[in-house]
């Protein structure tokens, strides 16, 4: 009788088929990557003195609970709300601006707030203080620094339209695409007339 011999199968192309795959693999293959918070930083401010008495009118007090709940001088608001707020405590022009140098401060005369007396004196001196809670999620945290920073930013835009017939943010534009120093001058100008004082306390635990 016969041997029946066994058929082989053939494992030379093996190796080429589980390269295929592996490229197969590696190129259809999508990995979740946690992209982080996007966030602009604030301003740097210049070296402030110490002990420097500032009234508690020129403190617009925001507080963020562990429950998101937002409030503003001790009163519940909506996020929503913040921007119209910021800008009304930064533009009261109620008083006096804080001295440069040698030079004593002077009155705001640029600013259309309600210049009432027991809100901020001058831009210059309003301060934001924001003090969030441990427990606060960083979502919460990032929409309150944008309404923030939105009020400064329309307020500047309003003075940037008055004083040279463009916003806030045309300027930067020109300014990045054509770098001149009057530009520069320009931009400098809106940030001194309404600098960006925030002040954010230790966390609440």
């Amino acid at each position: 009788m016969a041997r029946r011999e066994n058929p082989e199968i053939n494992a030379g192309s093996m190796a080429d088929i589980a390269f295929l795959l592996l490229i197969f693999f590696l190129v259809t293959t999508t990995m979740d990557v946690d992209s982080g918070i996007a966030r602009k930083l604030p301003e740097k401010q210049e070296q402030q003195q110490t002990n420097v008495i500032v009234k508690e009118k020129n403190v617009l007090d925001i507080v963020v609970n562990r429950n998101n709940q937002l409030l503003v001088e001790n009163e519940i608001v909506k996020v929503t709300d913040l921007k119209r707020l910021a800008m009304k405590f930064i533009d009261n022009g109620g008083g006096i601006g804080a001295p440069v140098g040698d030079k004593p401060g002077e009155p705001c005369d640029y600013c259309e707030g309600d210049k009432d007396p027991n809100s901020s004196d001058h831009p210059s001196k309003a301060i934001i203080s924001l003090q969030s809670d441990r427990g606060t999620t960083y979502g919460m945290y990032v929409s309150i620094q944008n309404e923030i920073e939105a009020a400064y930013n329309e307020l500047r835009d309003n003075l940037a339209m008055k004083r040279y017939g463009k916003s806030y943010d045309a300027l930067l534009q020109d300014y990045e695409d054509n770098p001149t120093e009057s530009l520069k001058l320009k931009i400098d100008d809106l940030k001194d007339k309404y600098p960006q004082i925030i002040t954010e306390p230790e966390p609440l635990k």
